[in-house]
């Protein structure tokens, strides 16, 4: 039985440890792969599609952006988007 995910249809979950995995592998090649690139740099192997779902999932939670030449980069960072937030100067006004 299939169901559907942003708009495609999944027969596949990923596993925490499986995005965990991914994510890590982002944060670590930040910028420097496409998508079938860090599919096929991922220290364990997985099916594409499986990693598709975990690509559209990061894009859809603003974890990750895609860049006009298709590279996948972190954009996550909490700790510094708090620092910023707390900053007066930058135009918040409480």
């Amino acid at each position: 039985m299939t169901e559907m995910v942003f708009g495609k249809e999944v027969l596949r979950y990923p596993r925490l440890d499986t995005v965990l995995m991914v994510e890590a592998s982002i944060r670590k090649h930040d910028g420097e792969f496409k998508k079938r690139a860090l599919w096929e740099n991922l220290p364990k192997k997985m099916m594409y599609q499986t990693f598709c779902v975990i690509i559209d999932y990061l894009l859809y939670s603003r974890k990750i952006s895609i860049d006009d030449e298709g590279k996948i980069g972190w954009i996550y960072y909490p700790e510094s988007a708090a620092k910023y937030y707390l900053r007066r100067d930058l135009g918040r006004r409480k």
